[in-house]
Order: C-alpha cells, then sequence, then structure tokens
C-alpha cells in the first residue's frame, strides 16, 4: 500500500466545503427517498462502532447532514462485528439504500456484499478507511493518512531535537490494528521519519518491539484499538524491559484510544507528569485526550475535522444522486488490491496544548466545558 507515496498537502476550508455542498442538488424533501436527478437519496451509513467517541460523532454529524438535504438515511454500527456490519448493509440495500457510506471494520472482508449491493445499482462511498479487495468501491473520502503519521513523527523528532544530533532516547512504538488500512498509513508516515534515527542509535527500543519492513507494522497493531489493550501492552513492556532504572522517553501511540491505555499505564507505573513524562503523541482530539494535554499526560493530538470529512461526503452523495462524478483530488494513491479508488483527501493538523482554546474550541469543535476550561 505504499507504493510511490507523494503526499498531498491540501487546504480545504469549511467554507470550500460549504460551497461545494451548495452547488450541489439537494436530494428529495420530507426524507421520503424520492427521485432527484440520477438517482433516490435514499443513504446507508454503516459505522464500525460506538465505542470511540470519533465513530459516534461521525455518523450522528452525516446523518443529520443528509438528512437536512432531505435523503432517507439509515445510520448503523456493527459494535466492530465484521459479521454484523455485513448483515447491516444487507438489510440497507433490502430497505431500498442506493448510496452506501461505508467505515469498515476489516477492509479485507466486504467484497462479496459490496459486489452485491453493486448488481443493484448501489454506489459505495468508503469512509475514512479504504475497502480493499474490490471492484465494488466507487469513491473514498478521508484524510491524508500518510500526512497523520508523519506529522507525528516529525513532533517527535522536534521536541526531541533529533536533526541536531541528540539522543539517545528510549522509544516505544505502537501501531493502530492491523485489520484497518488506515493503520498502516499512520505508522508508515511516522516510521519513515523515526527509522533513520533508530538506525543510528538515537531512538533506542528497548522492547525490541520495531517494525522492520511496511509490513510488520502488525506484530505491533493494537488490534480494534482498544484502550485496555494498549494499557496491557504498555504494562507488560514497562515490567519487562525497564526494571533496570531505565525510562521512557518517548511513545508513538498513532491515536487517542491508544494513548488514554499507555497513559494509564504509566501512571500506574509511577511516572508523573512533568520533566520525566514521556512524549506522548496522538490522534482524534478526544474530549479525554485534550483535557490529558491540558493535564500534560499528553503532549499533542493529530486534529482530523470530522465535520470536513462530513461536508464532503454530503458533496458526494448530492452529486450521485443528481447524476454527476463527484469531485476527487487524488486519483493515484489509494490502490485496493483490484483498482484504484478515486479518492478525495483533507488535511489534518497538530494540536498541543497552546492550541486547545484557539483551534478546538473557537471552532466550535468542542465546548469549553467538555475538557475542564
Amino acid at each position: 500500500m505504499f507504493k510511490g507515496r507523494t503526499l498531498i498537502t491540501l487546504a480545504v476550508t469549511g467554507g470550500l466545503l460549504a460551497s461545494l455542498a451548495a452547488c450541489a442538488p439537494a436530494g428529495t424533501s420530507g426524507g421520503t427517498g424520492g427521485e432527484a436527478g440520477g438517482t433516490d437519496c435514499n443513504v446507508g451509513i454503516a459505522m464500525p462502532t460506538r465505542s470511540l467517541e470519533r465513530w459516534i460523532n461521525d455518523g450522528e454529524g452525516l446523518k443529520s447532514k443528509l438528512e437536512g438535504d432531505g435523503c432517507t438515511v439509515d445510520l448503523q454500527y456493527a459494535d466492530n462485528k465484521t459479521d454484523q456490519q455485513i448483515s447491516q448493509i444487507q438489510n440497507q440495500v433490502a430497505g431500498g439504500a442506493k448510496v452506501l457510506v461505508v467505515a469498515a471494520i476489516d477492509g479485507e472482508t466486504l467484497g462479496p456484499v459490496l459486489e452485491d449491493a453493486a448488481g443493484q445499482g448501489v454506489t459505495v462511498i468508503a469512509y475514512d478507511r479504504l475497502i480493499n479487495g474490490t471492484e465494488a468501491v466507487d469513491y473514498y473520502a478521508t484524510f491524508d493518512n500518510y500526512k497523520v503519521g508523519t506529522l507525528q513523527g516529525k513532533f517527535i523528532e522536534e521536541q526531541l531535537g533529533l536533526a541536531d544530533g541528540a539522543g539517545p532516547f528510549n522509544l516505544e512504538p505502537f501501531a493502530g490494528s492491523p485489520d484497518d488500512n488506515n493503520a498502516g498509513f499512520f505508522f508508515q508516515g511516522a516510521w519513515d521519519v523515526l527509522q533513520p534515527y533508530v538506525e543510528s542509535g538515537q531512538l533506542v527500543i528497548p522492547s525490541g518491539k520495531l517494525s522492520a519492513t511496511n509490513d510488520d507494522w502488525k506484530s505491533i497493531g493494537i488490534l480494534g484499538w482498544g484502550s485496555d489493550d494498549a494499557q496491557a501492552e504498555m504494562d507488560n513492556r514497562l515490567q519487562s524491559f525497564y526494571t533496570g532504572g531505565q525510562k521512557v522517553q518517548v511513545v508513538l501511540s498513532p491515536n487517542d484510544s491508544l494513548a488514554l491505555g499507555i497513559e494509564q499505564s504509566l501512571l500506574s507505573a509511577g511516572y508523573a507528569p512533568g520533566a520525566d513524562w514521556p512524549i506522548i503523541t496522538g490522534q482524534d482530539a478526544d474530549k479525554a485526550n485534550v483535557q490529558a494535554i491540558l493535564n500534560d499526560q499528553q503532549s499533542m493530538t493529530v486534529w482530523k475535522d470530522t465535520r470536513e470529512l462530513g461536508d464532503q461526503v454530503q458533496a458526494m452523495v448530492q452529486s450521485i444522486v443528481a447524476g454527476e462524478t463527484p469531485e476527487t483530488n487524488d486519483d493515484t494513491t489509494y490502490d485496493n488490491g483490484v483498482k484504484v479508488v478515486p479518492a478525495y483527501l483533507l488535511d489534518p493538523q497538530v494540536v498541543v496544548k497552546d492550541d486547545v482554546e484557539s483551534v478546538l474550541i473557537d471552532s466550535g469543535f468542542l465546548k469549553a466545558s467538555d475538557v475542564g476550561l
């Protein structure tokens, strides 16, 4: 998946997305799924789980946008169970869905059910996670996931002064769920920055949990992105490899859910926020993690404004309903093993403690009361 990856830096503003949405024809009124141009505005949204805050926000936000256009919308969450997601998609198609928006639990297993849907004239948009191994995925809307990892790696590089020769520092790298296609992009983006410093000895990995190749990241992946599993893994590393007074100085965590577990493990092991607390990365700007950032227990999070992703998918649905081709800006990167899926990439950004109010609160993404401000 990492062949010839070219970073695409893209400035997408809320105004641009709003104008795209405004220009595309709306769906039907009254949520009755009537005809508007090319097809019925009857949409099935398949989300992976309610166990992560971001998926609740994504699903409910997109449902509200599409219902505002008059679309009929069926939003389902699958409790991180692939069979359940397949059954939900089958039911959505049987219920008349003409567009499917799918955030896959396992990007490798949905081919047959989506091929059945395609045979009934359904258009499929992969939402944030690429669906692999099938022709039956028409479009992909996501953030620049390789850049997410690059931002995490660059943050570590800059905070430690690695480019200036500083080190050695003890690093513990984590990766995301092995069945999530995005997890590979996150890790590769970070590892392309950090691996040279591992090879030079500036970053040392006492646990030996490192990725030697692009595919090797799965060996340190946390299935299902579980906080408890990340905590257990960090507990094991601390108990097994840090018994001689060594301290962890930096942890590469690909998202906020894993970061929470890692932070709890460190607290239980006697680490205290301050000079000896490790640099810890994250992603998603979840409320609990923003509080952790404010409490000096997490160094940063990569924020992906999922409202913008919802706006872009809304514009895609409107174009499909009108019988038009949705706008994409990357038609070369996302090869799912069968086809290159036309994609629209949005740009993520780093948020640190000093940015919380100006970036997350002032934009309306979070309320001050959500994070104790």
